[in-house]
């Protein structure tokens, strides 16, 4: 197999707890990102941006997400509060594909959201082959409209996911994968 096909097969999610420095540099996450941004996209309308969360904007975003949660959960106690701090910790380079699909004459919605879907996997894949390790969340506060505000993400604007990138502090086991026979309609 070449290697574009053995990554394929092998690659897996590093959990952000398990993600350490150093991270993609500037340049190279440029380059991630460009990749990452060749995806069929119907139409040129770039459904999608991107939001790198690096350095102490992960802790700023934090505090936010810590905010948003003590809001909601009064009874929540310190270690509960530090947990929701750094859910945007542990990597160094977060970056928050930015889903903007919208209502358009001739794309539907529908294309343009499989499409920031499919931005969020080249980023994974690309970083994977760079050499680093990703893990592709979404989390509650992906879904807070308070959180997305402090983002500076519009109202129409959504997060397909946020691609935690970095390097394994070791490397998991594989997870079981689907059966092809309980997947697979042969016509």
């Amino acid at each position: 197999m070449n290697a574009t096909l053995d990554l394929l097969r092998t690659r897996r999610s590093v959990p952000p707890m398990r993600l350490d420095g150093p991270g993609p540099t500037p340049a190279e996450l440029d380059t991630l990102l460009t990749l990452a941004a060749r995806v069929p996209d119907h139409g040129k309308l770039a459904p999608w941006r991107f939001l790198v969360i690096a350095g102490e904007a992960r802790a700023r975003v934090g505090g936010i997400i810590a905010g948003a949660y003590a809001a909601d959960h009064p009874e929540a106690d310190d270690a509960r509060l530090d947990l929701e701090r750094a859910r945007l910790a542990h990597a160094p380079v977060v970056v928050a594909v930015v889903s903007r699909a919208g209502p358009h004459i001739k794309i539907p919605e529908w294309e343009q959201v499989l499409s920031a879907g499919a931005v969020c996997m080249n980023l994974v894949v690309a970083a994977n082959a760079a050499g680093y390790a990703t893990s592709w969340l979404t989390e509650w506060f992906a879904y807070d409209r308070r959180i997305l505000d402090a983002l500076g993400l519009t109202p129409n604007e959504k997060v397909a996911g946020f691609i935690h990138m970095g390097h394994p502090q070791e490397v998991p086991g594989d997870r079981p994968r689907p059966d092809l026979a309980h997947i697979v309609t042969r016509i």
